[in-house]
């Protein structure tokens, strides 16, 4: 899941194909449908972002009030209207009367907190729940940003692998060498420092028995010289989210698959080649392409029908993008990588989004 920034951005307008009523105003590659004359191009208004939780008085002011997703109808949801695809609320909030957002938009400012805006938070089903102790020295997984909202990640030509992106949830293993010891956890969890005790009824632990994942952990950190050993899986399957790729989450069929690897060596946490290590060893993700980046085609792999069961069971939720050489970058502060979201995904019915 990306991070929750609430910004001022600087507008593309497009013409709404199918609505003399509508545009589209564009923030990076997404598209926001807005009235027809209310912005043109070059202007700057406040982008909010999907997955995001607004409060009463912004939603009466916006004109949303029992349009929004969610039992309180207060999330921000990617939505089709008159066949076309938006993504996020382009606005100028009352609240920011006083502001010039061309200004506040040179500057990256966040307005989240000042709007009352928060980010949506997953409920935790009992299966992904569980009793959690204190991990500081757990290795936590990274908040990946969406390449439609960031295009910029990666340069044009650029080599890049393509995954396919699981819709499950993420599994946290901390192998700890001088300890013979190991943390599981989820993103959730993780992001706060916290491991789940171990219980034969939970489900990350049940993939993490069910794979040898912490032998295959503790075999790395031996060959590797590793202080820590860091394996990151999708576990996945009925019972775990509403796309099922052919899994069992409730039986011993529960699905896994190895997407990141990091090792701390020598006081450094480095990500490394899960494909070049486990191989084998462990399930993986499937990768869908390598070769030079182009945003039109990463977009186009995007779509289309999961590759992970063999028989095609349903869409595809998207592809992780990442560098065939790991790099730091300058655009997300941290590691390049980036995902992109079907928009079949983002719009289909009954969804679920467990954390």
């Amino acid at each position: 899941m990306s991070t929750l920034r609430v910004t001022a951005e600087v507008l593309t307008i497009h013409e709404h194909p199918n609505a003399d009523a509508l545009e589209l105003a564009q923030v990076g590659l997404y598209r926001a449908v807005v009235a027809k004359g209310t912005y043109r191009t070059g202007d700057a208004a406040v982008y909010i972002p999907e997955q995001s939780i607004l409060p009463a008085g912004l939603i009466e002011e916006l004109g949303l009030t029992g349009r929004l997703a969610g039992g309180n109808a207060d999330r921000v949801k990617a939505v089709r209207l008159r066949g076309e695809l938006s993504q996020g609320i382009v606005c100028r909030p009352e609240a920011l009367a006083d502001v010039d957002l061309a200004q506040a938009a040179l500057d990256g400012t966040d307005f989240a907190e000042r709007l009352g805006i928060t980010k949506w938070v997953p409920p935790i089903p009992p299966t992904m729940n569980g009793d959690v102790e204190s991990a500081p020295d757990l290795l936590p997984w990274v908040d990946i940003e969406n390449i439609q909202r960031f295009p910029d990640i990666f340069a044009p030509g650029e080599d890049v692998v393509l995954t396919e992106k699981l819709h499950g949830s993420a599994c946290l293993l901390t192998y700890l060498a001088d300890e013979d010891r190991v943390h599981v956890s989820s993103k959730g969890f993780g992001a706060k420092s916290l491991a789940l005790k171990e219980d034969p009824r939970n489900l990350y632990w049940r993939a993490v028995h069910g794979h040898g994942v912490a032998e295959v952990a503790a075999e790395l950190a031996k060959r590797l010289g590793a202080r820590r050993i860091g394996i990151f899986g999708e576990v996945y399957g009925a019972g775990v989210q509403d796309l099922t790729y052919g899994a069992d989450g409730r039986r011993e069929s529960l699905g896994y698959a190895a997407f990141d690897v990091s090792a701390e060596i020598d006081g450094t946490v480095h990500w490394l080649d899960p494909a070049e290590l486990l191989d084998g060893r462990l399930p993986l993700v499937p990768r869908l392409y390598e070769g030079p980046y182009d945003i039109e085609r990463v977009l186009s792999i995007a779509s289309g029908r999961e590759t992970v069961s063999g028989r095609e069971l349903h869409l595809r939720e998207g592809v992780v993008i990442r560098p065939a050489t790991e790099r730091y970058s300058p655009v997300t502060g941290g590691r390049a990588i980036a995902k992109a979201v079907s928009p079949a995904y983002l719009t289909r019915k009954g969804g679920t989004e467990y954390e």
